[in-house]
């Protein structure tokens, strides 16, 4: 019998329509989707490089405070695949992959300058889903998987610096 896995189904995007930057992860990961958070596993270096590039202390803050100044910086997330299933939280796991509809939610965001792949599968799966004109930004996972030193990582990210802002 072929090994099944069952269907993990994504978060909703978080966006507002002054939303400059958008961050698209790939499948939040299974902590992540327990926890119905983005980025929730403790050792997954979002909120810390997030934190680094928003002069906030997102690492402290509860969930939905988090989430608050994201927005404030005119940041957004959510994620290229909106259904799929797979075993575990990596990415070299996922099978049968539905996207969401990046082009209906980015139609949606007059502001939008620019999208951040969170890893490489997302700016795969994601870069043939959007329109022409924003600035595309492919950069390391912010996972734990990815066993990229954090200064590296954060060095990598900085990119988005001019995105990000009140």
């Amino acid at each position: 019998m072929p090994d099944i896995h069952p269907f993990r189904d994504g978060l909703p995007p978080v966006v507002a329509p002054d939303t400059r930057l958008l961050i698209l992860g790939s499948l939040p990961g299974e902590a992540s989707l327990a926890a119905a958070e983005y980025y929730a596993h403790p050792r997954n270096a979002f909120w810390t490089i997030m934190a680094a590039l928003t002069g906030e202390d997102l690492v402290t803050l509860p969930y939905a405070e988090r989430l608050a100044a994201l927005l404030a910086h005119r940041v957004g997330l959510w994620d290229v695949v909106g259904r799929a299933r797979r075993r575990g939280s990596l990415d070299t796991h996922l099978r049968e992959v539905s996207a969401n509809p990046l082009a209906d939610l980015i139609a949606t965001l007059p502001a939008l300058e620019a999208v951040a792949f969170n890893g490489a599968t997302a700016a795969r799966l994601g870069q043939p889903l959007l329109p022409a004109g924003l600035a595309l930004y492919a950069l390391p996972s912010t996972s734990p998987a990815h066993t990229m030193k954090l200064d590296a990582k954060l060095a990598a990210w900085r990119v988005l610096a001019p995105h990000i802002g009140r």
